[in-house]
């Protein structure tokens, strides 16, 4: 008989595998998770019950109420997401926003362009585990990790953006159409697509040093198995590999991409 926590563990694990992987807007576990996520599963003592790689958002608020300061239910959606740093080229283009050189009033739904980095949510079986866990994020500078209740660990880091950019305008609630006002110009899109890009970097080589500290002092296990769009999984040596050669091809990337924000 299964106590709760493995219980627990076998029921995500189970989901992990299925066609139906989690309920971001994206729908699928990131491609950068996984190897993480394997690693962190094939301890015994430890589970992830949600992950995010990293991601670009552009978020309309919802409607207001009780004078709150965000409100991401109410209509809220977004307008654009991402996990890719190429995806970032031209974004704009692909929305009908109108620039504008005023500022909405105080009841306006704003638009807010976001980078988040990577969050790994981990269910651990005691706190004992726990507090290993958290003291390899926090020695790896995920400063705004912490332990929440039932040892669940949530690793963070703080290298996010959260900058207004624009506005749905109450008056324009009577169109059927949205008319989405940017207060900012194209050239400073450009500025802030190119710090997501420097976040997206960094984000990138603090994944891996992540995954190499938990390698290190807390796999105790045999690997599982997500599915992929991979057909075959890989030895360690071989994600090694493998992952040195993405981590050099995403720098490339994230070069070339600047170097297209300075031009």
């Amino acid at each position: 008989m299964l106590n709760s926590f493995d219980q627990k563990k076998q029921k995500i694990l189970q989901e992990i595998q299925s066609d139906d992987l989690d309920l971001s807007p994206k729908g699928t576990i990131d491609e950068l998770c996984i190897p993480i996520i394997n690693l962190i599963n094939s301890n015994d003592d430890m589970v992830t019950t949600s992950s995010c790689s990293g991601r670009v958002s552009v978020y309309l608020e919802g409607t207001k109420s009780n004078r709150a300061v965000v409100s991401k239910g109410n209509h809220g959606r977004w307008l654009f997401v991402t996990h890719e740093p190429h995806d970032l080229k031209d974004w704009t283009s692909k929305i009908n926003f109108v620039y504008t050189s005023s500022f909405p009033d105080p009841n306006a739904r704003l638009i807010l362009y976001k980078f988040e980095p990577l969050i790994l949510h981990v269910k651990c079986r005691n706190l004992e585990t726990a507090n290993k866990l958290y003291q390899v994020a926090m020695n790896n500078g995920f400063r705004e990790s912490g332990i929440g209740s039932n040892f669940n660990v949530a690793i963070r880091i703080s290298i996010k953006l959260d900058i207004p950019i624009g506005y749905k305008s109450p008056k324009d609630e009577e169109f059927e159409e949205d008319i989405l006002n940017l207060f900012v110009t194209k050239d400073y899109i450009k500025y802030i697509d190119q710090l997501s890009l420097e976040r997206f970097e960094e984000n990138s080589k603090k994944l891996n040093q992540l995954y190499k500290a938990i390698e290190k002092d807390l796999s105790n296990g045999t690997v599982l198995t997500i599915k992929t769009n991979k057909p075959n999984w890989e030895s360690k040596e071989e994600r090694r590999r493998r992952m040195v050669k993405e981590g050099l091809k995403r720098q490339e990337e994230l070069r070339e991409l600047k170097q297209d924000q300075i031009q």
